[in-house]
């Protein structure tokens, strides 16, 4: 059953959740900037310069090439986006949520499933060789990051006894499930920045290949696809919070903002990891992926059902 703590808000309120998915999104992308301008020593001029790829890319013209699928190719390029606001109503904004399902663990791990079609579509709809080239490259990552992911969600679900995301955060009163449950959160992260094809998992999008998936993205359509990535990243660490870091829990601040302070911290360290983890070669994370994060986050599974049982 639902969590009766967790109060239903009205629909209306996908407004508001829509545009606390964009402040997060922006503050990434403004995060972002600042670091990168700190990076290249560009000084304050380049702290605007996310906004002023904003206005850019709203005015450019799109690029539309020879053949293109053009529909399947708006519908990956707009797609993680999407994806990002779906993932985001099923997170308790302390005892609020935009719906409460009993199934929330599996809700969102069907929609991670999701970021494997868009970014491929993205790639495949360009019908061209440097946007192809980054839609293999993003469906090997996925190939090592997925199934880990998915058992990691499964930890703290375990360690619950229930699929509902309220009901989870609710059972970190005395101990937040990171603490106990350390392997699934660090593969959870992993599996953040893979669907956001950040960081480690950048070649989709890499350099060497044009841009990869973004090649021959242009105007809105690349716009999407870019704020696409940050919300995903905002949505994840927004999910981490009930499941792994308490949920609402904290002194002092009423219950949502003890969320927006965990999740903005928690985003602030996947934006400033991008430049501080080296790009991973799929065929060398797919390795790593079976044979390292999957027998570790499953004996994590392990200790995580034999304390849950031991319990009861």
């Amino acid at each position: 059953m639902a969590d009766p703590t967790v109060t239903v808000v009205p629909a209306g309120w996908a407004v508001a959740a829509a545009g606390l998915l964009g402040l997060l999104a922006v503050a990434a992308a403004a995060l972002d900037g600042f670091l990168t301008a700190r990076a290249t020593g560009a000084g304050p001029a380049g702290l605007s310069r996310p906004f002023g790829e904003v206005t850019r890319l709203m005015r450019q013209r799109r690029r539309v090439t020879v053949a293109a699928d053009r529909l399947l190719w708006r519908i990956g390029g707009a797609g993680l986006l999407v994806m990002a606001l779906l993932i985001t109503t099923v997170v308790p904004l302390g005892d609020w949520a935009l719906v409460d399902l009993d199934v929330g663990v599996v809700w969102v791990n069907a929609l991670d499933v999701l970021a494997w079609a868009f970014v491929w579509l993205t790639g495949w709809g360009a019908n061209s060789a440097h946007s192809l080239v980054g839609g293999y490259r993003f469906l090997a990552h996925g190939l090592a990051y997925e199934l880990p992911l998915m058992f990691a969600l499964v930890a703290p679900a375990v360690g619950a006894s229930t699929l509902n995301v309220g009901t989870v955060a609710a059972a970190q009163r005395d101990l937040w499930f990171v603490v106990w449950m350390p392997v699934a959160f660090v593969v959870f992260c992993t599996g953040v920045l893979a669907i956001a094809v950040w960081g480690p998992f950048s070649p989709a999008v890499g350099a060497d290949v044009a841009g990869g998936v973004t090649a021959e993205l242009s105007g809105v359509d690349r716009l999407l696809f870019l704020g696409g990535r940050y919300a995903l990243l905002a949505a994840g660490s927004a999910f981490a919070v009930p499941m792994f870091l308490g949920g609402g829990a904290g002194p002092v601040l009423p219950g949502w903002a003890w969320v927006l302070v965990k999740a903005s911290a928690l985003l602030g360290v996947f934006v400033w990891l991008r430049r501080r983890l080296p790009a991973v070669r799929p065929d060398s994370f797919l390795e790593a992926g079976w044979l390292v994060l999957l027998p570790a986050v499953l004996v994590q599974d392990l200790v995580v059902a034999l304390v849950a049982t031991g319990g009861g």
